[in-house]
């Protein structure tokens, strides 16, 4: 016998539609494939073993079938499977954060133009803002793979093929440049950097975090990651700040082609440096949202280097 669980995971945006538990028999009418890793635990509550990624990738399959209307998505093996309801409430909270340049009144129209950088191989930020607010995106990644299977979802998904272009980044070192050219005009940037210096960093980090979803399971030093991930989903020189640092530097040379530059920043003891970095570039606007998931905290860090004048119109 299963409890009917409906408490509200209060910590998500109030719009975010992930604020209750799972209704899994809906979601495996739309998603039969699900049922296979649906188990009860000694709560008497329907749940999925998270720390095994084939599990995660149903869920999320179904959960993007049901509520966004996405057909057919699939990454290859060991890319990030990310979280819905986490990266659903990011979208939100940048939903938050141009209403307030538009009258406080959130922007529903493809004309608003968010630029994802490292969107992977799961294209999940592109899809989520346009399926709730019916924006527009380019989405870019340096890993050529995973720029084909974003290609890929795009082809079964009719509706997003107007909605979202693809461009490769053909040099790691840089965020902006080769991608955005003279002419553009960016609403906001979107990202969720690596956040580890290292892959032996994110090695046992993976490992801890399969060793809390499962106990049972023995630490392992090339962990089976429940939510996957390549090395620069997971990892680059420097880690979390080297990377956001490098960003900040970079859009002060496009800054008045953006609205918003945002960024998750997932280590707290970042954001002091983070801060300098911003100043140093002469960021006109700096806001921080607090975000939460789980047991597991977050931030965005927004910028702009537009004049409150300037951020204030109708979108």
């Amino acid at each position: 016998m299963k409890a009917n669980d409906n408490s509200e995971k209060n910590i998500l945006h109030p719009r975010n539609l992930h604020r209750s538990r799972y209704d899994f028999e809906k979601l495996i009418s739309n998603c039969p494939e699900l049922k296979a890793f649906i188990s009860v635990n000694k709560h008497g509550i329907e749940t999925i073993d998270f720390s095994n990624p084939n599990a995660v990738k149903a869920l999320n399959r179904a959960l993007l079938q049901t509520y966004y209307g996405i057909q057919n998505w699939d990454i290859p093996k060991n890319y990030l499977c990310p979280p819905i309801p986490g990266r659903a409430d990011y979208i939100h909270y940048i939903a938050d954060l141009l209403a307030e340049s538009n009258n406080n009144e959130i922007p529903n129209t493809s004309s608003v133009l968010g630029l994802d950088i490292g969107t992977g191989s799961n294209l999940i930020y592109p899809i989520l803002g346009n399926a709730i607010y019916n924006w527009s995106f380019v989405a870019t990644d340096i890993d050529k793979k995973a720029i084909e299977n974003c290609s890929k979802i795009i082809g079964n998904n009719s509706k997003l093929i107007d909605a979202i272009s693809l461009q490769q980044q053909t040099e790691s070192r840089f965020i902006f440049k080769n991608i955005i050219t003279p002419e553009d005009r960016f609403t906001f940037t979107i990202c969720n950097p690596p956040f580890h210096a290292s892959a032996e960093e994110a090695n046992k980090s993976a490992s801890r975090k399969v060793s809390n979803l499962n106990p049972k399971e023995k630490r392992n030093a090339n962990p089976v990651l429940n939510f996957g991930g390549q090395n620069a989903e997971l990892w680059c020189n420097g880690g979390e700040i080297t990377f956001i640092t490098q960003m900040i530097y970079e859009s002060a040379k496009y800054a008045s082609q953006c609205l918003w530059f945002t960024t998750l920043v997932s280590k707290k003891e970042n954001l002091p440096s983070i801060y300098k970095t911003l100043k140093k570039v002469n960021a006109v606007a700096i806001k921080t949202i607090d975000m939460a998931q789980g047991q597991k905290s977050s931030r965005i860090v927004a910028w702009s280097f537009l004049s409150d004048t300037q951020r204030n119109f109708p979108i």
